[in-house]
């Protein structure tokens, strides 16, 4: 008996079958489908920019210098430890999608029906606050005194809104601004601090790799572990967030996430509903020949993208405010990027302390922008998972609610005065720590109970996985505890 007979025949005698059964065997494919063929690296590189970017103007710019300013380069241990657990975190969730095609959330809603009322609280409180655009507008009013920066703060959040509405689809919204930022402002600051770091600085790079500082290991005395917990959690995109490379795998059409439909913005033409829920590959040898060829070439792509370029942005970030302010007055705030500013200027040219700027404030924009869009994805098909079993879902108008409820609670935010970025950017790190403790069990749970044996992870990244909850665990414990 066909499929499509089975159904009706089940449907006819739904007084005597449970409906569950009817609905399970209604979301049956036909038959198994294939993973498709891998394309080459060069067409795959894509959506490791975009968690870049949301990297990029939050521990790279301001916590990983803000503490090399204050004890040198003797921290950034934690540096290279923390992306290199985001790395194994976030590749994890993508084992997920490429088997299945689906979002990690959906498969998270398999293991209970409670957790994606935690991604919803985890990620709405974090991501809300508003220190990106915040830090951004401080910079803008820097050159334009007689703007006034509670303002421009709510200008740059509207126009985030305003950008992620318009386009074709939101995933090539966002790749396209991520990229021209990244492309643009990290040549730029490497070109500097080729121009004015020395010898001393690297060698003392060398040693705080390893953990020595300055007549200490791994921790200065006096530093406060929540500035710590708060670099360490930035290093790459942070909490829930690092999950969302769920969705971008999957609208790039990487694995089965290429018979996924995308979420298109708010004024595209077209169907608004897509379907959620995915689908395995069937269990093959042609399968599993494609399935290393996938885990590789995703490995590669994340590996030189976030991993590499991420770190080197860490490195040439906190040697250049080892090299410029180290041993002077940092300041409140945002002050240790315009004292940055203003030695590049007198060690170059001032052009060169403008543009450095300019570019910190570029790299804060585009991370809100891609906060936001991470943030709302999460927020708004974990709301759709808890209070529904359907199968698809009009995901575009779950976004976009989700989307401009957070920007207007950013403008109340702003109304009422709370706006120091620093401050707010730290309590939302260590929001975010406790976010990414917990993400890893569930990884780790999700992919035994849903993958087969031979696509599991391998013991070294289950202990890596393990280390890493722990030592989150131990940091989030002693910063809450009174670090």
């Amino acid at each position: 008996m066909s499929h499509q007979g089975a159904l009706t025949k089940l449907s006819g005698l739904s007084y005597l079958v449970s409906p569950a059964i009817i609905g399970i065997v209604r979301a049956m494919p036909n038959r198994p489908r294939n993973l498709p063929t891998p394309p080459s690296i060069v067409r795959t590189l894509g959506p490791s920019f975009i968690l870049l970017g949301l990297a990029l103007g939050s521990g790279e710019l301001i916590l990983w210098p803000y503490l090399t300013a204050q004890y040198g380069l003797g921290l950034l241990w934690g540096g290279l430890l923390g992306i290199t657990l985001q790395f194994v975190l976030n590749t994890e969730a993508m084992r997920y999608t490429l088997a299945w095609g689906e979002s990690v959330f959906v498969g998270f809603k398999k293991l209970t029906r409670l957790i994606p009322l935690w991604f919803i609280f985890s990620t709405f409180i974090p991501w809300s606050l508003p220190g990106f655009s915040s830090a951004a507008a401080q910079i803008a009013v820097s050159f334009l005194p007689f703007l006034p920066e509670k303002w421009v703060a709510i200008g740059l959040l509207l126009l985030v809104g305003v950008i992620l509405s318009l386009g074709k689809t939101l995933y090539k919204t966002v790749e396209g601004v991520q990229k021209t930022i990244i492309f643009f402002s990290l040549p730029f600051i490497a070109l500097l601090v080729i121009l004015l770091a020395g010898v001393g600085e690297w060698q003392e790079l060398g040693w705080g790799l390893i953990g020595q500082g300055n007549g200490w290991w791994f921790f200065p005395p006096g530093i406060a572990l929540t500035a710590f917990l708060g670099a360490f959690a930035y290093s790459g995109g942070g909490g829930n967030l690092n999950l969302a490379q769920s969705y971008y795998i999957k609208e790039k059409g990487f694995g089965m996430g290429q018979y996924a439909t995308k979420i298109k913005s708010l004024f595209a033409a077209g169907s608004a509903r897509v379907t959620v829920v995915g689908e395995r590959f069937a269990d093959t040898a042609h399968n599993r020949r494609l399935w290393r060829a996938w885990w590789r070439l995703v490995n590669i792509e994340h590996g030189l993208v976030f991993w590499l370029l991420g770190f080197l942005t860490i490195v040439v970030l906190a040697v250049l405010a080892k090299v410029l302010v180290y041993g002077g007055e940092v300041g409140e705030g945002l002050a240790f990027l315009y004292t940055e500013a203003k030695m590049i200027g007198a060690r170059s040219n001032a052009l060169f302390g403008n543009t450095f700027l300019i570019v910190a404030g570029a790299m804060l924009f585009s991370t809100h922008l891609g906060i936001l869009e991470s943030s709302s994805r999460i927020i708004s098909e974990n709301i759709f998972l808890f209070f529904s079993n359907q199968r698809k879902a009009n995901l575009s108008f779950g976004f976009y609610t989700a989307l401009w409820l957070q920007i207007a609670l950013g403008v109340v935010i702003y109304l009422v005065g709370w706006q120091e970025p620093r401050f707010l950017l730290t309590l939302s790190a260590v929001l975010n720590a406790a976010a990414m403790m917990v993400s890893f069990p569930l990884l780790y749970w999700l992919n035994k109970k849903h993958l087969p044996k031979a696509y599991q992870p391998h013991w070294l990244r289950k202990l890596l996985m393990l280390l890493a909850f722990a030592f989150f665990a131990i940091l989030v414990t002693v910063t809450f505890w009174g670090g």
